[in-house]
């Protein structure tokens, strides 16, 4: 009866010092937010703030937000990152220029 009641003790100290460790707001964790859909009088001011973030590192940093603002102003939307993860926007990832290639970066 004792092991019990101690083992039930511990388990609940640890449960309530993890609680009250992630309360803190270093702890907690912003969850991944999928591409909204913006409305039709904010898509420039949205499309600009997502293009200017995925062509950040880009060496062509014009033509890539050109065309990032292509793609965005089409599809609604711009994959996270600087770089790939074109699953996030399938209609973003599946447009192809004149010659076959990819047209959004």
């Amino acid at each position: 009866m004792k092991v019990f009641l101690t083992s039930l003790l511990l388990v609940s100290l640890l449960l309530c010092s993890a609680h009250f460790q992630c309360g803190v707001a270093d702890c907690q964790r912003a969850a991944p937010q999928p591409p909204v859909a913006p409305g039709p009088a904010g898509s420039e001011v949205f499309c600009n703030a997502k293009c200017e973030g995925r062509c950040a590192k880009a060496g062509e940093q014009k033509r890539c937000k050109k065309y990032c603002m292509i793609c965005c102003s089409e599809c609604k939307c711009v994959p996270s990152g600087t770089y790939g993860n074109k699953s996030e926007c399938p209609c973003y990832g599946d447009k192809l220029n004149s010659k076959g290639k990819p047209k959004c970066p």
